[in-house]
């Protein structure tokens, strides 16, 4: 099954790196180097995961998390050179799902990314089995 990914970065090269990697294990990549392109792309594509820097040139990661966080419950994996406990929580208590500090092996992302999707999908399914129990059981 193929599984898709915002990638939510300025750099471009960086960009370039994570679909060529993601890409051959069944991740299909899209990618916005603006704010306001991947708040679009969000609506419009609905991804399986968003990878997302902190440093973006409009609007620091922190607030692009909250921001998605209003209106999606898509998973969200930070993708930084930030390697600082208080930014990491920040994150996390943004609504960040995880972070993971640049470099990072191609396996460990691969890893965590399968994760996120795997933990987001299972999730649904508890919500849709408990929406068709709840709508079939009448209580007094």
């Amino acid at each position: 099954m193929v599984s898709s990914v915002l990638v939510i970065d300025n750099d471009i090269a960086l960009t370039e790196i994570l679909k060529a990697t993601l890409e051959p294990e069944t991740f299909e990549v899209h990618a916005a180097q603006e704010v306001e392109e991947g708040i679009n792309a969000i609506h419009r594509l609905n991804p399986d995961v968003i990878v997302l820097d902190l440093y973006l040139p409009e609007k620091d990661g922190w607030q692009v998390c909250r921001d998605i966080r209003a209106f999606s419950k898509i998973p969200i994996l930070i993708l930084s050179v930030l390697n600082n406990p208080g930014a990491i929580a920040q994150a996390l208590d943004e609504g960040a799902d995880d972070y993971l500090i640049k470099p990072v092996p191609s396996g460990v992302l691969i890893a965590h990314l399968k994760n996120l999707i795997r933990r987001a999908r299972a999730e649904q399914v508890a919500i849709n089995t408990q929406n068709d129990l709840g709508t079939s059981i009448e209580l007094d």
